[in-house]
């Protein structure tokens, strides 16, 4: 029974035929596995601990290590795996804090041309009593072993797919010479069942192994710094949608909620929100039709910065002409264009520039049956016309700066449809997110390790990251965001992160609690379908609440 859960926890991954185990062989020294759990339920439907570790034993003897990726646990106390383990935790469904990046790859590289993982602080109280001469002839003796018997990296997350996929072929790309193509279609190869999809499948981290690979290129030169968002502009944004900036906190450990935009941030320059036209269209594009799937090259594409520019019928404006003029442009990509803040043909207001003398202005130019007529409006019939207005094009500006620690940035999406206040619950029709690092967005590989001081992302819908690693993100929430960034000056939060050498120790990353509950993303319990009202929001969306008790959820192993 046990061996059956197993095959169907799997599902489209590749198991060994040999161990029965859910593993592959990405190359010779690289091998990806699902998260092993020595403690029940999880042992029944997983790879169990002492299988595992049997496994390798039988095949590589002392020869191998275990690279971790789990800000949820590993699920095993390290004692287990005689301590081999190196830990660089991160939350699931996201792209690693690429300052760890350069840690990761230099670890397993290290260990694979014979290094002690002890040299790295792993393992220090077990070799703490032997000489430096003991020591060195120990590493000689056992580089010269490792010639006959290979030493191999264990990459594991929860299923051994994303997080595991993205560091496998981010360290092919960076020590061993592939191509992003190469390596995606060779973890897809030996870790997936035929016909059953990709291995690294959502957009965020296959732009992570794109940046890896300009990483590499641009001679391995990081500098990670504070930002900050300065606005974001949006095409084609739909009514009750709710948008947040998100960033790592804890050495990646953890995901913040740094700002939600409320509705007085809200400038709409072009109103006609699309897709208002009902509940009907609303399960129409929930069921899937008119929905343009994202293809694996457009993914690709979008992770090499290879995107045509597209047009826009709006009033738009280059970096140049907005607030934060661009040092210098994006190479291979004509300026980003921004939305103009004077629309040329604007048919609603701002909701912002609404003030208390324009309101009451108009209300002495009403007639006394309209006035009767909008004093006989509910509370409720108001918030349900409008209650987080969409248009054809939208800027959201802060009223406070939205400081980011470090450069990499999430913006999350979410949109809603409110039910009566009497009912109490919430339609969630869309959930999206896309991770950006500001380094690479301002071409720092390019410039020898020197990006712009600012810059604008910009990303279509259909490119954004869908629900727990899944490509459904429900219906259409907008058309294209483009996000207004730029440095943060004056204060020291810029970190120089070089590639540590062959013989260099090379620190990791405090571990999560293995025995799990660890508080790692504030977006993970968010989901499609009903969810009860939370009042506390209303300054954010009268149908906003992440409090609410799923009634239905997507669950992606």
């Amino acid at each position: 029974m046990a061996s059956l859960l197993r095959q169907i926890v799997a599902g489209p991954r590749a198991r060994h035929p040999e161990a029965g185990l859910d593993l592959c062989y990405v190359t010779d020294n690289i091998i990806a596995t699902s998260g092993p759990s020595q403690t029940y339920p999880q042992r029944a439907y997983r790879n169990p601990l002492d299988h595992l570790v049997a496994f390798l034993d039988s095949k590589h003897g002392k020869n191998w290590a275990i690279w971790e990726f789990r800000a949820e646990g590993t699920g095993y106390p390290d004692e287990l795996v005689y301590n081999r383990i190196r830990h660089y935790p991160w939350p699931d469904h996201h792209p690693p804090p690429f300052r760890l990046v350069p840690m990761i790859v230099a670890s397993m590289r290290n260990w694979l041309s014979g290094n002690e993982l002890d040299a790295d602080g792993v393992g220090a109280s077990a070799a703490g009593s032997a000489s430096p001469t003991k020591k060195l002839t120990g590493k000689v003796l056992d580089r010269w072993k490792d010639k006959k018997d290979h030493r191999v990296v264990v990459v594991h997350c929860k299923a051994g797919k994303g997080r595991s996929g993205t560091m496998a072929c981010s360290y092919l790309i960076a020590e061993c010479g592939w191509t992003p193509e190469q390596t995606l279609a060779r973890f897809t190869e030996r870790r997936m069942r035929p016909k059953f999809g990709a291995g690294v499948t959502i957009p965020s981290q296959v732009r992570w192994i794109g940046y890896v690979d300009r990483w590499t290129k641009g001679g391995k030169k990081y500098v990670d710094r504070a930002v900050e968002i300065v606005e974001i502009h949006v095409w084609g944004l739909r009514n009750g949608v709710k948008l947040s900036v998100e960033g790592f906190v804890e050495g990646g450990k953890k995901i913040k909620v740094f700002h939600t935009f409320t509705k007085k941030e809200r400038l709409v320059i072009e109103g006609n929100a699309p897709g208002g036209a009902g509940l009907m269209d609303i399960m129409y594009e929930l069921a899937g039709y008119g929905n343009s799937p994202t293809t694996e090259q457009e993914v690709l594409d979008e992770a090499k910065a290879a995107d045509a520019e597209n047009g826009t019928k709006f009033a738009t404006r280059s970096p140049e002409q907005s607030d934060i003029p661009s040092r210098t442009k994006s190479k291979g990509k004509g300026a980003p264009k921004l939305i103009s803040k004077v629309a040329r043909n604007s048919p609603s207001r701002s909701t912002a520039s609404v003030g208390p003398g324009s309101e009451k202005n108009t209300k002495s130019k009403s007639s006394s049956s309209a006035t009767s007529s909008t004093q006989s409006l509910s509370k409720d019939s108001k918030d349900s016309i409008d209650p987080e207005p969409g248009g054809m094009a939208v800027i959201l500006k802060p009223h406070e700066p939205i400081r980011i620690p470090n450069s990499d940035v999430n913006v999350c999406i979410e949109r809603r449809n409110r039910a009566p206040a009497s009912v109490g619950l919430t339609m969630v029709t869309a959930v999206a997110h896309v991770w950006f690092n500001t380094f690479f967005e301002g071409n720092g590989p390019e410039q020898d390790g020197n990006p712009d001081q600012n810059g604008v992302f910009e990303i279509e819908w259909d490119k954004l990251d869908g629900i727990k690693g899944s490509g459904q993100k429900g219906t259409r929430a907008a058309d294209k965001i483009a996000v207004v960034w730029r440095s943060v000056e004056g204060e020291a939060k810029e970190s120089v992160i070089n590639e540590p050498g062959v013989d260099s120790p090379v620190p990791q990353m405090q571990a999560a609690d293995w025995q799990g509950e660890n508080d790692q993303d504030p977006d993970i319990e968010k989901h499609l379908g009903l969810r009860v009202q939370n009042p506390d929001s209303t300054d954010v969306s009268q149908a906003s609440s992440i409090k609410g008790e799923a009634l239905g959820e997507i669950e992606n192993t």
